[in-house]
């Protein structure tokens, strides 16, 4: 009598664009899991900044969102969830506090791990993979904050981290044998040298520089004028025009109801100019510089 054959199991990989998670997708496709890559865009990338704003790379290119170019290079399927809008009031006023910038680690990957559960659900997968290594992160990646997130989240028996796992007690995947524990890895730190080597390994020449992390909210200069901006509007409502403006320009306090923000270059004017909004726009009418447009405009209070 033939054996029945063994279902192919599926997982849900949190593809950000980096290293880390790409050699955690390329690590379980080679232990033939059915891999689906999910990107969570929450319109703080730094890259999606660069994008904006019309700045290049080192080879002359406009930045693109890397994962679709490491799911293409992985040769396995890619969603964008689009969950700024969401994102936007869990930064505003996280419930466990922030890093060095204005950064809500915690609060973030409780937010992101719901909705891939949600996604991971819908498609009927059978577990999450991050791409997560214990110590990288001083926030959310120490081993007591990674229990306190995937707990919170309420799905600390699935989140699967390939780069760390025997480091940490087995998942379900693992016990199940979905997953062979002894192929996965017990890298540990802030060092990339492990990572490196399995790019070599696995054949990966391409991917983004630095290896890891595009977070705006952990920027020191937007975290400054992020918190001008709620220190005299403390109930202010975040929306995707307040995080787009906050990355371009030079900004000066004029007043409690007031901040003026000065485009640098002609593409920074560009981009004041399409999300400024209702608020006033100031065009100078004489400027000697190498651009043909100054735009200067004020940020007032939205409940004013």
């Amino acid at each position: 009598m033939n054996k029945p054959k063994e279902k192919k199991r599926k997982a849900v990989v949190l593809l950000s664009g980096g290293l880390d998670s790409m050699l955690a997708a390329a690590i379980l496709l080679r232990q033939n899991i059915d891999v689906i890559g999910l990107h969570l865009y929450t319109g703080l990338c730094i890259t999606e900044h660069k994008r904006r704003t019309g700045q290049h790379d080192a080879k002359g290119r406009v930045p693109q969102n890397p994962a679709f170019k490491v799911a293409d290079d992985l040769g396995i399927p890619l969603e964008i969830l689009d969950i700024s809008s969401t994102y936007l009031d869990i930064i505003t006023k996280p419930k466990y506090g922030t890093g060095s910038g204005v950064n809500p680690c915690k609060d973030c990957r409780i937010h992101m791990f719901q909705y891939a559960e949600q996604f991971r659900q819908e498609i009927g997968a059978d577990f999450i993979v991050t791409g997560e290594v214990i110590g990288q992160r001083p926030m959310s990646q120490v081993k007591r904050n990674l229990n306190f997130i995937h707990q919170k989240a309420g799905l600390e028996e699935i989140i699967l981290m390939p780069l760390s796992a025997k480091l940490l007690p087995p998942t379900l995947p693992e016990r199940n044998g979905w997953v062979n524990r002894e192929q996965l890895y017990d890298i540990v730190g802030r060092s990339r040298k492990e990572q490196l080597r399995l790019a070599k390994e696995f054949g990966i020449q391409d991917y983004e520089q630095p290896a890891g992390g595009c977070c705006f909210l952990t920027d020191e200069n937007y975290a400054r004028k992020f918190k001008d901006l709620f220190q005299f509007d403390p109930d202010r409502r975040l929306d995707l025009e307040d995080v787009i403006l906050l990355g371009v320009g030079r900004h000066f306090r004029m007043s409690e109801r007031a901040k003026v923000v000065v485009g640098r270059y002609q593409e920074e004017n560009a981009v004041i100019e399409r999300h400024a909004g209702s608020r006033p726009i100031l065009r100078a009418a004489e400027v000697m510089v190498p651009w043909p447009l100054l735009l200067v405009f004020p940020m007032f209070k939205k409940n004013n």
